[in-house]
């Protein structure tokens, strides 16, 4: 590991014991896809849970500008936020959010929203939601895919195409909310290590859909958020992952990589900073796989043999180790692939 970097990685680790959670969710309907769903009702348990144990829901912003500035995070604090700008977050979600003065962001695709859908908010409603302090961010022109580059074009080509999309997004979002925050989560979840470099170049903070707690130390090319809709929506589910503390990790070129040909990914190596859990007590699960064994590299470092090839579709690892200094709370990282069908294809979405 680089030296300098694990020397911040150290100094970051002063705040690890203090964590942050980001909730994702999309639809807030009885009656829209389970899979992107939660009923209005377990909504509002979910932010009684948070009012009832004193958790500090604060803007998308505040979190983003305490890890830019490096300054330490209050514990238990939480942002909440939603993709695809669908109606119900409106009709549905905001009435219970105002309940307990809870603020929140909605990434929204202009192309989408201009196509005057009845499932989706109108500019005119997104400008009043950005007029009572909601943040309105950017989640693509279109809802496209950055990592499935087509047929014909260099991923340099893409992403060349991608940045004028990504900038006419934040244009049209600065015009007709006023807002431009330069905050973008990536459709689908998808991402390469060439597509983070692409974000930091364009001086984007991105967001992810893999699990984790952030600290000072979390990656602002990859910022992790929990899904909490179903089937994640359950009360014993969401203590966890509020409660969960942020892991501080580095991974070497080839364990950062997320896109991989069928049955060519075999093994990860993290190198891990931080040594306030129970090494002996770390698992990993991956999904489609289950329980992976881990070997310590030393102190600092442990590899996952993968018990058979990562599935195609998109796979995740997740790892928790109880700590040491706060009883009853795990640190969580998440590592996410995208591994294509055995034909080269991708699947599907």
């Amino acid at each position: 590991m680089n030296k300098s970097l694990l020397a911040v990685i150290f100094f970051f680790c002063h705040f690890c014991a203090s964590a942050a959670v980001i909730l994702q969710y999309h639809h807030v309907s009885d009656t829209t896809p389970k899979s992107t769903s939660i009923t209005p009702a377990q909504f509002q348990a979910h932010l009684k849970y948070l009012a009832d144990n004193s958790f500090n829901v604060v803007p998308l912003s505040e979190l983003m500008n305490s890890i830019k500035k490096q300054q330490a995070l209050k514990d238990k604090t939480v942002a909440i936020t939603f993709d695809d700008a669908y109606i119900d977050i409106l009709t549905e979600a905001k009435p219970l959010l105002d309940q307990y003065n809870y603020p929140f962001t909605i990434f929204i695709n202009p192309g989408i929203v201009e196509r005057n859908s009845k499932s989706y908010l109108s500019w005119q409603q997104l400008k009043a939601m950005a007029d009572d302090g909601v943040i309105i961010a950017n989640h693509g022109f279109e809802h496209d895919s950055l990592a499935r580059v087509p047929e014909g074009l260099s991923e340099a080509q893409w992403l060349a195409k991608n940045t004028e999309s990504l900038l006419a997004a934040e244009k049209i979002i600065a015009d007709k909310t006023g807002q431009s925050w330069r905050y973008f989560a990536y459709p689908y979840g998808e991402f390469t290590p060439e597509i983070q470099q692409w974000v930091k170049s364009n001086d984007f903070i991105a967001f992810s859909q893999q699990s984790g707690a952030i600290g000072l130390a979390t990656d602002l090319t990859s910022v992790p958020r929990f899904p909490a809709s179903m089937p994640y929506d359950k009360i014993s589910s969401l203590r966890d992952k509020l409660n969960s503390l942020p892991f501080a990790i580095t991974l070497d070129t080839e364990a950062a990589k997320t896109l991989y040909p069928y049955q060519q990914a075999n093994e990860i190596t993290i190198n891990v900073v931080v040594d306030d859990f129970y090494k002996s007590q770390l698992n990993c699960y991956i999904s489609g796989l289950g329980r992976q064994k881990i070997h310590w590299q030393g102190e600092e470092s442990f590899t996952i043999n993968f018990s058979q090839s990562l599935p195609a579709g998109r796979v995740r690892a997740n790892c928790t180790a109880p700590s040491i200094s706060k009883p009853g709370r795990y640190y969580w990282y998440s590592k996410p692939w995208f591994v294509l069908k055995e034909d080269g294809s991708w699947y599907s979405l």
